[in-house]
């Protein structure tokens, strides 16, 4: 068959460099302005939340104490307050919020603050620090802890450690469904792994630990609503979410809590125990049992129970009508106010 001599393009036709270069200038021509927009936009908010993220870390390296303004307590309780010690994964942000949930009950006896723990990791010394400088700062002479989750090992520690080192007793502890020891704690898999990997020197990711922790409260749905677990999700995600480092050493410390160490050690504290039967997170049983039966001088009270709370462990945020009588109730019996008159209350 001849050959068939295929006629020469013309200069500039499709297959030319020229020829691309038009083709790419029409592509570049229909790029909407609204793409472009939207493009530098999302640019902008990341670049944004990077700074914002660079900013909260770097603010977050120490210890600090968080107060939240309460008129009431202040005029009457100049010299008194309460202290939350914040569970496990519990941001700044969250420790605010709980006070501000249990205001109603907490201001009858004193003013009301947090320890916001450091992004540099759980220090229980640097803590002890953080509160006696808030004490003589505050002129403070009388104390109540909350321990929130795990914050009641903290409180009871950093309650020893006051009296030991600065002579300050610590009037009550509150221990909300605090885990006694790691072996109150229901899921040992993924507490365990966390300890390993950070006593090796791996620090796990903030997109993995995310991950993982929507789906263990997916696993547990139960104990949440949807809204509380997208909310709860997308708190460990964001830039003022406590960091991996501080989770794995909180978790290093319930791993190797040591409750008896302070037995005998806390004077005249009060101490009492609340929690949830339906506890899914702590063994509500075995936790309210060792905490009474190794500080049987102290405990007096812990048959107070969050039934009707959701999720069933240590939700004051969530449930402040549950947890606001119980509370009320608890500091009328241990610390009654000066009779003569009804309880003043701006709630």
């Amino acid at each position: 068959m001849p050959h068939v001599q295929e006629p020469p393009q013309p200069e500039g036709g499709p297959g030319s460099a020229e020829g691309r270069l038009l083709k790419h200038a029409a592509e570049l021509k229909r790029f909407s302005r609204r793409n472009f927009l939207i493009g530098a936009g999302a640019a902008s908010l990341l670049a944004t939340d990077m700074f914002f993220t660079r900013h909260v870390q770097q603010e977050r390296r120490t210890n600090k104490i968080l107060t939240v303004s309460d008129d009431f307590a202040e005029s009457y309780y100049p010299n008194a307050s309460w202290i939350l010690f914040p569970g496990y994964k519990t941001s700044w942000e969250e420790a605010q919020w709980i006070l501000n949930s249990l205001r109603g009950a907490l201001n009858q006896r004193g003013q009301l603050a947090a320890v916001g723990y450091s992004n540099e990791g759980l220090d229980i010394d640097q803590i002890v620090i953080s509160v006696i400088e808030h004490v003589r700062a505050k002129q403070l002479t009388s104390l109540y802890f909350y321990g929130h989750s795990f914050g009641g090992m903290v409180a009871t520690q950093v309650a020893a450690r006051l009296r030991e080192l600065h002579g300050v007793e610590v009037e009550f502890i509150l221990l909300d469904s605090s885990p006694y020891s790691k072996f109150d704690v229901l899921d040992q898999s993924w507490f365990e792994g966390v300890v390993v990997l950070y006593e090796g020197g791996f620090r796990v990711p903030t997109v993995l630990r995310g991950g993982y922790e929507l789906g263990e409260r997916i696993a547990h749905k139960d104990e949440r609503s949807w809204r509380q677990v997208v909310d709860q999700s997308m708190e460990q995600l964001s830039p003022i979410a406590p960091s991996s480092v501080l989770i794995q050493s909180e978790s290093a410390y319930i791993y190797h809590f040591d409750a008896t160490r302070f037995a005998g050690k806390l004077g005249g504290t009060r101490m009492a125990f609340i929690g949830n039967p339906r506890d899914g997170t702590v063994n509500y049983r075995t936790a309210r049992e060792s905490w009474a039966r190794t500080f049987e001088a102290n405990m007096v009270s812990n048959d107070r129970r969050t039934d009707d709370a959701l999720p069933a462990h240590a939700s004051p945020q969530w449930n402040p009508f549950v947890y606001r009588p119980i509370l009320q109730d608890l500091q009328d019996e241990i610390f009654p106010l000066p009779s003569g008159g009804p309880r003043m209350t701006v709630y």
